[in-house]
């Protein structure tokens, strides 16, 4: 089945498109959910979408924003951006990008099923043209990870863990190899995924930050999540209090 990532910071829009879309029958599935496009991008490499459904207008960065980094990042990625504005520019540009589709709000259960349809023709003809996932090559053809390259890797994380950009396959392209390879060799050696130990890296320096009593919205830009619904998310996963309750 073909995976299917939800974007929007309506939940009772992710809710609808959830539960009303026949997904089985297009040979798809919810694999996830994202408030904004910055929780998306930290959990994007772990759900491994094959589509991305993802609403123009959300705060900290908006679809537009998103689906440009997304593209470049991921270009099998097949995103559907929407919108309740029936905008031509906000149109325009999206073709411009190489957005898949453009859909408006409220959305029509007929017209997203036509775009499923289109989005299953494409990906199966791309899935007969590659005949294989490209993730999943032999190993043999890409660099592999020595403990030096562990240790520029390792140090950029700690040295820009402010860039709200950074994940797994940023890092992956920045140092030359697979994302898959990168993501399992990383488990291997320090027992977390790319995204938890970054996530780490994040709140411990929040931590530091709440001691000095800092606002909760100031130290989600300081450490790169200025997305404060995700980061306060994190911050209780990570402490077991809330950041309020931590002050």
């Amino acid at each position: 089945m073909y995976r299917v990532m939800i974007i929007d910071d309506e939940k009772a829009v992710r809710n609808i498109m959830k539960k009303t879309i026949s997904w089985e029958s297009k040979n798809m599935e919810v694999v996830g959910e994202a408030a904004s496009g910055i929780e998306a991008i930290n959990t994007i490499d772990e759900l491994k979408p094959d589509i991305a459904f993802v609403d123009i207008h959300m705060p900290f960065m908006n679809g537009i924003d998103f689906a440009k980094m997304a593209i470049k990042r991921y270009p099998e990625l097949k995103i559907v951006i929407l919108t309740a504005f029936d905008d031509f520019t906000y149109a325009k540009e999206c073709v411009g990008i190489g957005v898949f589709e453009y859909l408006l709000k409220p959305i029509i259960k007929d017209e997203i099923h036509g775009v499923l349809d289109r989005l299953l023709a494409r990906l199966d003809k791309e899935k007969i043209k590659s005949g294989r996932d490209k993730d999943s090559e032999s190993e043999e053809n890409h660099k592999k990870l020595d403990s030096k390259e562990e240790d520029v890797i390792i140090s950029f994380i700690n040295e820009n863990y402010q860039d709200s950009e950074i994940n797994l396959r940023y890092v992956a392209d920045k140092f030359g190899f697979n994302s898959s390879y990168l993501s399992r060799k990383f488990k291997e050696k320090h027992g977390m995924s790319f995204i938890e130990y970054l996530t780490k890296v994040r709140m411990i320096k929040a931590e530091e930050l709440a001691k000095e009593g800092e606002l909760m919205y100031i130290t989600a830009e300081k450490v790169g999540i200025p997305d404060p619904n995700y980061f306060g998310k994190c911050f209780k996963k990570y402490k077991g209090v809330s950041y309020s309750e931590f002050l």
